[in-house]
């Protein structure tokens, strides 16, 4: 019997609900205290938040189990850069 692949691992139950978990909390935050996100000098890094918002919809999109058939598109919205770009989100929360 051979070992799982990597991406068979990213689409487990767990997985999905890993990012969920993270997703969740940072869109009920841009959506609710949106200011949480505001930079040292009082304004929005739109690159920064460009990114996290690519985390959160990637987050959605890998946890609740779509699977894009297109190979691109598959890895854009895959568990990975959902994962790194929420991390890079709840950085900026904890760095502000």
């Amino acid at each position: 019997m051979s070992a799982p692949s990597a991406e068979r691992l990213a689409y487990r139950p767990a997985a999905r609900a890993l990012s969920l978990l993270l997703a969740a909390p940072l869109a009920l935050l841009l959506l609710i205290h949106p200011a949480a996100m505001l930079d040292g000098q009082g304004g929005y890094s739109h690159p920064q938040l460009m990114l996290v918002m690519w985390g959160i919809s990637a987050g959605f999109v890998h946890g609740v189990g779509f699977v894009p058939l297109f190979r691109p598109w598959r890895w854009l919205l895959g568990p990975l850069p959902a994962w790194a770009l929420c991390a890079l989100g709840y950085a900026i929360l904890a760095g502000g």
